[in-house]
């Protein structure tokens, strides 16, 4: 069976993971500490409306804490926005992350496709536009995309905010991988936030925190803030998740030192799978997309790696895969399991 997003690890035990599109350093020791270090706190509830992080998160996202809404990872957060505005009819690209489908079918809402093509390297080109009108209520974007992985162009994005902005589209841009491509704020919407707008945004990827489940949204009001607030559990980002997103937010050098280890190991990877035959899709980000033979999740999970079988994504077939950018050592252990099984 494919795997509805990355591997399992409790259920594939001993595994070298290249499914999960993770920061290959690592969680950063000091979050580690700064999640015991609160300890004490796990006997109560957590704060509701995460009060302390917020207020730095609003100082590192140039914002108000009226505009920030924390939630218990990204994937709560889209649910949460589907559930609080309601659309009755939507956009997506794809192929792309199946949560944003889920969210909006569970609303009752119409989602309506646009394919990004193969012959374009699933880049997201102007030809959306014209799909941009009034019988549209909402329009979720991922830059860089997943599983593509490649950012939109700053000049689209903004011809897309302004299109949405005057056609009443409420737009949604998941930016959760947008920093370790290294490209932001470039390619960031937010220079084009306005008030019907949101950012979504985690600790997960960038910080290597997944099972902390910590994401935020960073909204063009705090109209919209709030509404998103409204929806949901009470209580949805726990004590630990709380003090584990503070202290990350103080960890400055280990972005710098995370984009610059991704850059030049995406750069390696992409280099050895070309001279191995396989056809690897252009990318911003901590992950790169093959196309090769169809077998090949199950011939290198008997090889002890894990690689995201892409069939099951919308506008993408048999024989695409997708693999995280990981530590030097990891990527050799990769190409050589890639060539035995190839």
């Amino acid at each position: 069976m494919t795997e509805e997003h990355g591997g399992n690890l409790f259920l594939h035990r001993n595994m070298l993971d290249f499914s999960a599109n993770l920061n290959p350093l690592g969680m950063p020791p000091r979050i580690r500490e700064a999640v015991l270090a609160a300890s004490a706190d796990w006997a109560h509830y957590p704060d509701p409306d995460c009060t302390a992080l917020t207020e730095k998160l609003a100082l590192a996202e140039q914002t108000v804490p009226g505009r920030i809404v924390c939630g218990n990872g990204a994937a709560d957060l889209i649910y949460r926005i589907a559930h609080a505005f309601r659309p009755r009819r939507a956009l997506l690209c794809v192929p792309a992350f199946g949560e944003y489908a889920a969210a909006l079918h569970e609303c009752g809402c119409t989602v309506r496709e646009h394919p990004l093509e193969e012959a374009d390297e699933f880049r997201l080109t102007g030809s959306i536009l014209p799909l941009l009108t009034g019988d549209t209520d909402m329009l979720i974007l991922c830059t860089p995309n997943n599983p593509s992985g490649l950012c939109i162009s700053p000049g689209l994005l903004q011809s897309i905010a302004q299109r949405c902005a005057e056609n009443g589209i409420f737009l949604v841009c998941d930016e959760c991988f947008l920093t370790l491509a290294g490209q932001s704020p470039a390619c960031s919407l937010r220079p084009y936030l306005r008030e019907h707008a949101v950012i979504l945004k985690a600790f997960t990827k960038l910080f290597a925190m997944p099972g902390l489940r910590l994401g935020y949204a960073v909204c063009g009001s705090t109209e919209t803030a709030d509404k998103i607030r409204q929806s949901g559990q009470y209580w949805s980002v726990s004590a630990p998740a709380q003090a584990a997103g503070i202290c990350a937010l103080a960890q400055t050098d280990y972005v710098r030192e995370s984009i610059a280890y991704i850059r030049h190991e995406r750069a390696f990877l992409e280099s050895a799978l070309r001279d191995a035959g396989v056809r690897v899709f252009p990318s911003d980000a901590n992950f790169l997309l093959l196309k090769c033979d169809p077998g090949l999740a199950g011939r290198m999970q008997q090889a002890g790696i894990l690689i995201r079988d892409c069939s099951n994504f919308r506008g993408l077939s048999a024989g695409f895969f997708r693999i995280a950018v990981r530590t030097h050592d990891e990527n050799l252990r990769l190409l050589a399991a890639l060539g035995r099984c190839l």
